[in-house]
């Protein structure tokens, strides 16, 4: 990201709006390897341009991923969630036939935070060292 108080601009509103997304897979099994997790970050992308919203960070580990996304105040969070965890699973299984529970990836839950009370910059680095699987 070239700098934090970079805003972005609407018809009517100006706005820098940034989350720090987790997903965690089903009853945390570790689903996971390298390959997964290279082939998933395009797919997250693809989504948040749908949205008119942009994937600044993303890694993961075994048992589940870390996203920074900037989005617009156009965007409701939870839509845009649904359509990341909802993508991401029919495309992974597609790709790779992923054993899950039930053909279920995902755990219905996520933590979406809020990055006003940290630079993303500190946010994005933490999701970069975030330990990736082999």
């Amino acid at each position: 990201m070239a700098d934090d108080q970079t805003y972005r601009t609407g018809r009517h509103c100006v706005f820098a709006l940034h989350a720090h997304l987790v997903f965690v897979t089903k009853y945390r099994r570790d689903v996971f390897t390298d390959a997964h997790l290279t082939a998933m970050e395009p797919i997250l992308a693809a989504v948040c341009t749908d949205f008119g919203a942009t994937l600044v960070e993303f890694t993961g580990q075994d048992d589940h991923v870390h996203l920074l996304v900037e989005y617009p105040p156009t965007v409701q969070l939870s839509r845009l969630v649904g359509s990341l965890k909802g993508v991401s699973s029919r495309r992974l299984q597609q790709q790779f036939q992923i054993r899950t529970h039930r053909d279920h990836l995902w755990s219905p839950s996520y933590l979406a935070a809020s990055c006003s009370d940290a630079p993303p910059s500190i946010i994005s680095q933490y999701i970069e060292q975030q330990r990736r699987p082999d």
